[in-house]
Formats: C-alpha cells, sequence, structure tokens
C-alpha cells in the first residue's frame, strides 16, 4: 500500500496533508472517547502494541511490489478487533512513520499519503463494524463471513485509496490504470488471507478468555 516518492509531488501535497490531518483529528476523537472507559495507561500499551504489530507486520511479513505500489500483510483487522479503533488508528500511524524514520527515509515524503491510506478504510470497518455486528455479540463469536466483510471493507478502502492517489498525481492514462490494476489484483491475495488471520487471532483470544488482565478491547469478550 506504500505509494512511493514521486507519484503525488510537491505541487499537489496539501490534499494529502489535509486528509491525513483530519485522520489524525479523528482519531485523536476515538482516543479521547477511549478514555471514557479505559484508562490513559491501558490505551497507551495497547496503541504500544499496535504500533509495533505494525511495524513488524511491514518489515516481516512478505511484502512485494506489484504495479505502482507494494502490497503488505498490513492486518488492520487484526489489529481492531483486538485491540479496538483507537489504538489500531494510532498504532498503524506510528508504526508507518517509525519504518520511516528507521529503515526508509525515502517514504517520509509520502506520509501523509500513506497515513490517509491506511486510516480512513480503518474508519470505514468501525462504522461498519457498528452496523452489522450485534450488538450482543462479542467480537470472538464472530463468523467467517462478519470477518470477511470487515476486511474487504478496509482492504478495498486501502485499494481504492491507491488508485486515488495514483490517479491524482500521475492522471487518468493507461499506463497508470494499468499499474492500479496490477496492485489491485495482487492485492486480493491479501483479502483472502487476511480473515483466516484474523480468525485464528480471535480463537487464541477466546482461549485467553479471562487471562489479559484487561490489556485487549473489551468488545473482544463482551457485548457492546
Amino acid at each position: 500500500m506504500h505509494i512511493e516518492p514521486g507519484v503525488v509531488d510537491a505541487a499537489k501535497m496539501g490534499l494529502a496533508v489535509t486528509t491525513a490531518a483530519g485522520a489524525i483529528g479523528y482519531t485523536a476523537k476515538l482516543a479521547l472517547s477511549e478514555l471514557r472507559t479505559a484508562k490513559g495507561t491501558t490505551l497507551a500499551l495497547r496503541a504500544a502494541a499496535a504500533t509495533i504489530g505494525t511495524f513488524a507486520f511491514f518489515e516481516i511479513l512478505p511484502h512485494f511490489q506489484a504495479g505502482v505500489s507494494e502490497v503488505h500483510f498490513i492486518l488492520g483487522t487484526t489489529l481492531f478487533l483486538l485491540l479496538g479503533a483507537a489504538p489500531a488508528a494510532i498504532g498503524l500511524m506510528l508504526g508507518l512513520l517509525l519504518q520511516g524514520l528507521t529503515l526508509a527515509p525515502t517514504d517520509l515524503p509520502m506520509f501523509f499519503v500513506n497515513a490517509t491510506t491506511l486510516l480512513v478504510p480503518l474508519f470505514a470497518m468501525t462504522a461498519l463494524a457498528r452496523r452489522v455486528i450485534p450488538a450482543d455479540t462479542a467480537y470472538v463469536d464472530l463468523r467467517y463471513t462478519d470477518v470477511l466483510k470487515l476486511s474487504a471493507t478496509y482492504q478495498g478502502g486501502v485499494v481504492a485509496w491507491v488508485a486515488f492517489w495514483v490517479f491524482y498525481g500521475q492522471g487518468i492514462g493507461a499506463e497508470s490504470a494499468a499499474s492500479v490494476a496490477t496492485f489491485a489484483a495482487a492485492y486480493s491475495v491479501v483479502l483472502l488471507v487476511e480473515p483466516i488471520a484474523d480468525l485464528a487471532a480471535l480463537a487464541g483470544a477466546k482461549a485467553l478468555r479471562g487471562r489479559t488482565g484487561g490489556f485487549l478491547s473489551p468488545r473482544l469478550h463482551a457485548a457492546a
């Protein structure tokens, strides 16, 4: 999902700064909402876990170039289900920043572009979860179809934003369209794998019910 440097040039970066600022602001809103029911230290620990997870997903899990961007197994749905929306959003943003600061400084000019690409689909998935998951259903009891809907929303949002940035930065043409199509086709692998990873994580969390010390999201084991 990384947009490479040069796809969106400096003259057009204002939109990315604006969208990322909006995403960061909404992340702050989610964090403040969570602090009404969770301690600040708990939120910080969940966000730290999401940051470490994001960084590891980017660097350790397989990733490869496809068309205009790289395909990564981000596992944003997994972070959301286990840790909650606010920690997942903070972790995705800080993990991306940490990667740029430590291992990929050439990606830093695209930070606002890539932050938007990661965060806005997460917010869409969060909204969908509120609508399609019954209030009396804990996340550990979700079915494959439920998880697939969430993952498809997140991964589809990532692909849509990648396409938007490419067409916004490079214009709509045969070459850019072919690059986006190649990326989207390769990214379908993520959609096949992530729901399985989500279900495995939920099964593990279910087995640990009552033994996580409040570290994981309360919604994981309890009704809303």
